[in-house]
């Protein structure tokens, strides 16, 4: 059955290429989509590692400090850092802003530090801002230190490049001094949009309640829910795709080899033998086609303008799919198989 097999695919071997490289390119297209979805849902949590909080104080019926405009007197701040269990607090304002230059942008701005100084967060470039005017900036920006952000909530210099730190969907980042995101966001009134708390508070203020970090993830993962639903269905949409290929292919390889299969039936060859073959050649075309699609994908990756990552689970996920569709491919045509008369083996040519 093997060798049949094989050799099937050897005589067939120029549309047998073709129909791998077609394959491999729309495997390609889901694994480099698959992979907006993996950044997609990695941003939250890459964000609450890099605060590195323990938990939340948030305002009460909200779930997370950077999806709600609900706020919180900074008088609190104090309230929580005297609370016991508590060894520090990290007051944070959140918010939205356009840069209009030196490229135009929008981004998340985020105020975020200690009742002392700003926060460690582990820098790729350059240093802390200190002064209300400067500003870490996530290296998807695209900018370098020194520049001077101008932008919808005033203008500011990039001290800081950060590799990590983009939420919703991939936007740019800009970290600030606390005093400056509520000078930018809030028009410097004294509020601030959630407080991160190193320890634990059992009993936050009046009128607040404690998020946890999952908590954050969620709520960041909810606003770009609709998108990864879109990912998934454009990722079934290639899957079907390669089916359909692929079926075509073996079904039409069965028409052409209707006398071959007659022969087979007419000298007594069990079914599962002319079923068997016909699953190695599909199996054979789409597993081959997953392999060539992960170098073509990682290409197409690197033309995105939207993030994307490749894991070891998302190419094992990409094998598993082609064993599938390559099983799925070959029904059609084993059946078409099965159908053909003995008889035709002893006509003419």
């Amino acid at each position: 059955m093997w060798m049949y097999s094989l050799r099937e695919l050897q005589h067939r071997l120029r549309r047998v290429v073709i129909a791998v490289l077609v394959v491999a390119v729309v495997f390609a297209i889901a694994l480099a989509v698959q992979g907006i979805k993996v950044a997609l849902n990695a941003e939250p949590r890459q964000l609450t590692e890099l605060l590195g909080v323990d938990e939340w104080v948030v305002h009460e019926g909200t779930r997370s400090p950077f999806t709600g405009i609900a706020l919180i007197p900074e008088a609190e701040v104090a309230a929580v850092a005297a609370a016991p269990g508590v060894r520090d607090v990290h007051p944070v304002v959140a918010g939205r802003a356009t840069v209009l230059a030196p490229r135009n942008a929008v981004v998340n701005l985020v105020g975020f530090g200690t009742t002392e100084e700003p926060a460690d967060f582990r820098l790729r470039k350059g240093r802390m801002p200190q002064a209300d005017d400067e500003a870490v900036v996530t290296k998807n920006l695209r900018v370098g230190l020194g520049s001077r952000l101008r932008s919808t909530v005033g203008e500011v210099e990039v001290v800081g490049l950060l590799d990590r730190g983009m939420y919703y969907a991939g936007s740019p980042t800009i970290f600030m001094t606390v005093d400056g995101a509520q000078a930018a966001v809030l028009d410097g009134q004294p509020f601030v949009m959630g407080i991160g708390v190193d320890g634990s508070i059992v009993d936050p203020p009046p009128g607040t309640a404690v998020a946890t970090n999952q908590d954050t993830i969620n709520g960041l993962t909810l606003v770009v829910q609709r998108a990864t639903g879109t990912i998934d269905f454009v990722a079934l949409l290639t899957w079907l795709v390669a089916l359909g290929v692929i079926g075509a292919i073996t079904y039409l390889s069965v028409i052409e080899q209707t006398r071959s299969f007659a022969i087979l039936r007419a000298t007594g060859s069990p079914g599962r033998v002319i079923v068997g073959s016909l699953l190695v050649q599909s199996v054979v075309v789409s597993l081959v086609a997953a392999v060539v699609a992960v170098p073509i994908a990682w290409l197409i990756e690197l033309g995105m303008p939207a993030r994307a990552e490749m894991t070891a689970a998302s190419v094992v996920q990409l094998v598993v799919v082609g064993l599938v569709v390559g099983v799925l491919a070959s029904i059609a045509a084993a059946r078409r198989a099965l159908t053909v008369d003995p008889a035709l083996a002893f006509g003419g040519s």
